[in-house]
Order: structure tokens, then C-alpha cells, then sequence
């Protein structure tokens, strides 16, 4: 078990070495629609890249995600076939989001040996991720047309 001190050091250098072997600029927070963001999480473990959609309009939450969820064979075939699909995701504090996500378990964010595998599996799969985004950008952002 690790104090709270380590664990913010693991965490900081775990994030500044994941930048300096893929220095790039992800999506993340610009995917220029309101509260839908692409994220990375690791912990001790799991590593998952994330979309969430979290409008606080609930229509629009529920548009954004079946607009995705029109695109599922496409995503699923083409881009990320391990990609899982979740209209009613509820985080600890109790809100509910739409998630999409792609998973690794059995690895630890604690054990530096399986750094590498979270940063190949954490590049390889956002960018997938963002090719499918960057290409249906404008059908996922534009809420006149319907799914």
C-alpha cells in the first residue's frame, strides 16, 4: 500500500512519461460539444480510454449517444471492436452519464512493468477513437438531424 504522497508521485510520473513516449495533442476536452469528452483512466486494475456525454439536458445526452449508437457497427467493425456502448452509465456520485469505452484489465497503474502496454493500449485505442470521431464529427455535433 502506498501513502498518499507515493501515489500522487506514481501517478505524476506515470502521466509525464505516457506524454514523452506519445507526445501529442489528444481531443480530450476539444471535441467542440458541450460536456462530451474523450478521457484516458488508469488505476491499479484497468486501463480504459472513455467517451462520456454528460449534457445537463437530458434530450441532449440522449441524442448524442443514439447518434453514436447509429454508428455502433461502424465503430465496432472499423475502428474499435472491443468498444462497449452504455446509455445509462452512473458514476459514484450518482450522476448519470452515457459512456463509451474500450477496456484493458489486468493492468496496474502501481506496477511500472505494465506502463508500456497501458501507453501502447492508451495511444492505440484514442486514436482510433478520434478517426471515427474526426470522421462523424459533424453528424454527432449537429442535433437537427436525427439518427
Amino acid at each position: 500500500m502506498y501513502s498518499k504522497e507515493e501515489s500522487l508521485k506514481i501517478k505524476k510520473e506515470f502521466w509525464v512519461q505516457f506524454a514523452e513516449t506519445y507526445p501529442r495533442k489528444w481531443i480530450l476536452y476539444d471535441t467542440k460539444i458541450k460536456d462530451v469528452t474523450f478521457k484516458f483512466f488508469v488505476d491499479n486494475k484497468k486501463a480504459q480510454v472513455l467517451l462520456d456525454i454528460e449534457p445537463k439536458e437530458e434530450e441532449k445526452r440522449k441524442i448524442y449517444f443514439e447518434k453514436i449508437q447509429s454508428l455502433q457497427t461502424i465503430l465496432l467493425e472499423d475502428y474499435l471492436p472491443e468498444a462497449i456502448l452504455e446509455r445509462n452509465h452512473y458514476l459514484e456520485s450518482g450522476k448519470v452519464i452515457s459512456r463509451i469505452w474500450v477496456e484493458k484489465p489486468n493492468v496496474s497503474l502501481n506496477n511500472k512493468s505494465n506502463w508500456n502496454e497501458i501507453f501502447d493500449f492508451f495511444n492505440e485505442t484514442m486514436s482510433q477513437f478520434e478517426v471515427f470521431f474526426y470522421e462523424y464529427e459533424d453528424y454527432i455535433k449537429d442535433l437537427e438531424i436525427n439518427t
